[in-house]
Formats: structure tokens, sequence, C-alpha cells
């Protein structure tokens, strides 16, 4: 066994914790740069957008381009000229939480049966139910849109709510929690004369609100930044149009409104940063929990 090194007076040297000192100080040095850098390639499309929506139309072809704003904040209030917003923005938010509100209904009905309940067939189901991510969505445009004009849904807020009112994420999401539940809780309300629709509301949702909270989420943005979909089925101008289809009034024959596209985009986008950013402490929770709850 090699001694310890001693100094004159008997007493360790402190030379290993001089040389293990720069190693624990050089490792969060080395996360936290790398943290910054990613952050910085995440945050260089917002910046880009910004200072090209105060930028001057001559100066968006410019090369190299210019990384300085030149505050031009006529782009702005052009932008907001160029298409009814406050309908737009009302659209969009009805069309949003309508289809959060079902999406949660039916990711907690189907998570539960899927995860809790006992019948034949169940495993068979669930593996057709997670098939449907395989199917490309734009495979299925024009018969929804047949299926679509037969029922008259065109132009109207059903044909934008109720199609996208069930999430095949969301009910895998949800299963996975109510899976890794105790059977303890379902059978102890069971025994205290609990239904199954009182065992759901009382032990099962307040157990899986991080998973809802995630899904909520994420079908709340997929709404808001949906632009196929509403283009195509809906053609009564602002009427029943969202956000993202206002947005694509800058692009004409005779080019693209480049600056005024980036003042559209920035005021668009700036509620749902809004909404991330109030929401982040419950969103990265849940994250965490929805993580432990696949898991286990």
């Amino acid at each position: 066994m090699t001694a310890q090194p001693t100094t004159a007076a008997g007493v360790p040297a402190a030379v290993p914790a001089r040389r293990r000192r720069p190693r624990r100080i050089a490792g969060p040095l080395v996360r936290r740069a790398v943290a910054v850098v990613v952050g910085l390639v995440f945050l260089a499309p917002f910046y880009w957008v910004l200072i090209t929506s105060v930028a001057r139309n001559g100066d968006v072809y410019r090369f190299p381009p210019s990384l300085v704003p030149h505050w031009h904040w006529i782009n702005y209030r052009r932008a907001w000229d160029a298409a009814p917003w406050p309908r737009l923005f009302g659209n969009t938010l009805l069309i949003a939480s309508g289809t959060v509100l079902l999406a949660l209904i039916t990711s907690v009905l189907a998570g539960y049966a899927f995860g809790v309940l006992r019948f034949r067939g169940r495993r068979a189901l669930f593996a057709v139910v997670m098939a449907v991510m395989l199917i490309p969505q734009t495979v299925l445009i024009i018969p929804d849109y047949i299926i679509a004009q037969s029922i008259n849904w065109l132009d109207t807020y059903w044909i934008q709510i109720i199609p996208w009112g069930a999430s095949v994420f969301g009910i895998f999401l949800v299963r996975q929690f109510f899976a890794n539940l105790p059977e303890e809780l379902f059978d102890a309300a069971e025994l205290d004369g609990a239904g199954r629709l009182r065992m759901l509301w009382s032990i099962g949702v307040p157990m899986v609100r991080p998973a809802l909270l995630i899904v909520g989420l994420n079908v709340f943005m997929g709404s808001w930044n949906s632009f196929l979909w509403p283009f195509l089925m809906t053609s009564s101008g602002s009427h029943v149009q969202p956000i993202e289809v206002g947005l694509a009034s800058f692009y004409g024959t005779e080019g693209t409104d480049w600056t005024g596209l980036s003042a559209a985009v920035a005021f668009t986008t700036a509620p749902i940063l809004v909404l991330f950013l109030i929401l982040q402490k419950h969103f990265v929770t849940g994250a965490y929990s929805t993580a432990a709850g696949i898991r286990g």
C-alpha cells in the first residue's frame, strides 16, 4: 500500500485535494457552457424574427445580413392592419380550448379503461389505438374533406375541434399512469361502495394530474399552431379561421412581405410564450412526474 504524502510535521499533505478541486470546478463549468450554447441555438430563430420584424423591406435581402435591429416599428402597425387579428385570436382561443377539453376527457376515460379495467380484448384494442400514430395525417386529408363536406361541417368550428378531440399520445400517457397505480386504491374504494365514475373522479384524476397537464399543454400548442387542416377546411375568411391561416395573408403573387410576416409572427407567438413562462414550473414538475410514471 502506498503511503499518503505527509508534511515535515507529520500532517497529511493537501496535494490530492488540490488536484481534485479543478475537476470539481471544471465539471459544472462545462455543463453551464453547453447549456448556454444550446440556449443560444434555440433563441437564434426568435432573435432573427425580432430583428426582421423591425427591419426595412430592403434590408431583408441584404447579404451578409445585419444582426443589429433598425427599430422600424411601422411594420407592426402594418401587420396589425393586414388582418382582423382580434377575431382570429378569439377563434384560435375557442378552438384550442374546446380541443383541449375534449382531449382531456377522452384521454382520462380511455386511459382509465385501458389501465384499470379488465375486459376481453383490452390489449388488442389498445394496440389498435396506438397504431393510429403510424398513419400519416396527410394521407387522410382527402377522405376527411369528403366526410366533412357530406355532413356540412366545412367552414365551422366543429371541423376544427371534433376530429382532434382525442389524442393518442394523451391516451397512452394517462394509461401508463393508471397502470402504475396500486390496485389496492381502487379495491378499497370499491369496498366502500364507490362506482367506476366515482373512483375515476375521486381517485384517478387527482393521481394522473401531471399527465393531464402535459397532455393539455401539448394539445393546446398543437391546436394554436395548426395551419394545414384549418386552411383546407375553412374558406370563409376570418369568420371561423384561426391565427395561422391569417398569417397566410402575407403571402401573395408578388412575393412575401417578410417584415410584416415577422411582425405578425412576433405578436401571435407572444401569448404562447407568456403561457409557457407562467406554467413553466408546473410543466417541468409534470414532465418529471410523467417520466417517473412511464418508467414505473
